[in-house]
């Protein structure tokens, strides 16, 4: 194994927690701590932050607020703090939304979390919170310098599971199922889907479905469908109203994630479409990334938290 060290990127994990919101100074610190350190020698992940957008959930985008994600594993999981109304980060459940639809309570704080990391307490269900095997463990020196941090003579208290934690994995299912039917029933996806008819799979399967990409920055816009390749879509003049009304009443109702800049979406064999939306890369219009001032306008129309805007759009 390379002595690669891990990736801990500390500006992404505080774009992560939600404006007015700071990551506990514990993180911060187990960031330090691991940063240079072998990647591997106290579980195999990254300390990095990402938004609800990107976790592997339906529709993630209305839920940055709810969560504060700080680490990906390396199949795409990713865990962080569950955060309920006023909720301190650092008393907050820890939990992992699992690229196989895994999502559960990992521990019930970040103390509680990072005492089961160093005590290895995630062996049976979790392996990627364990030393990778061809790494020198280093899971001693981490429980040697977490109880000093937390005055702590035992960390084995805090590793314990306690009962009475919420149902994680029922909040999400319900959440991914009400998004699911939220979208069927939306007027402006169904007035799509009509106007896409000519590009429903021809298969019977359940799992059958054309893929399409959308752009959209200022007065610039792009339709593609995922057909032998990104194909442009004939009805693109007839859907863009659609979709650009789409995207201000998506910022009417959420003012503060300001307007996405992409949107791709499944369609399947009976109409039904879902979404995914994008508020943080910048697209590509044909073979160019889309225009700094056309993305720009949208920012000045639908100004959102400074913390919330990313690097080439500031």
């Amino acid at each position: 194994m390379s002595d690669q060290p891990y990736f801990v990127d500390i500006d992404s994990m505080r774009r992560a927690f939600a404006p007015g919101t700071e990551p506990p100074p514990l993180l911060l610190d187990f960031a330090a701590w691991l940063h240079g350190r072998p990647w591997g020698s106290v579980g195999c992940f990254d300390l990095a932050g990402k938004f609800s957008d990107a976790a592997p959930i339906v529709d993630g985008s209305p839920l940055r607020r709810a969560f504060a994600l700080f680490m990906s594993l390396p199949e795409g999981s990713a865990v962080g703090a569950w955060l309920g109304a006023d909720s301190d980060p650092l008393q907050s459940p820890i939990v992992v939304l699992g690229s196989e639809g895994q999502n559960e309570v990992l521990a019930p704080s970040l103390e509680g979390f990072l005492a089961r990391i160093a005590l290895r307490r995630f062996e049976d269900r979790w392996s990627d919170f364990e030393p990778h095997e061809d790494a020198e463990d280093a899971t001693d020196e981490l429980t040697t310098w977490l109880g000093k941090r937390l005055k702590k003579k035992s960390l084995s208290d805090l590793a314990e599971m306690p009962s009475g934690l919420p149902d994680f994995g029922r909040w999400i299912e319900e959440w991914c199922r009400n998004r699911e039917e939220f979208w069927t029933l939306h007027p402006i996806l169904a007035d799509l889907s009509d106007r896409l008819t000519a590009h429903r799979p021809q298969g019977r399967r359940s799992w059958d479905r054309s893929h399409f990409e959308i752009a959209i920055a200022g007065r610039q816009f792009q339709a593609r469908v995922l057909r032998r390749g990104r194909q442009p879509v004939e009805e693109a003049a007839a859907i863009e109203p659609l979709l650009r009304g789409l995207r201000d009443e998506m910022w009417h109702a959420m003012p503060q994630l300001g307007l996405w800049y992409s949107m791709g979406f499944a369609m399947y064999a009976d109409g039904r479409i879902v979404p995914h939306f994008d508020y943080e890369t910048r697209p590509q219009i044909g073979e160019a990334p889309a225009e700094l001032t056309e993305a720009r306008a949208d920012l000045e129309r639908a100004p959102r938290p400074e913390r919330w805007v990313p690097a080439w759009l500031a």
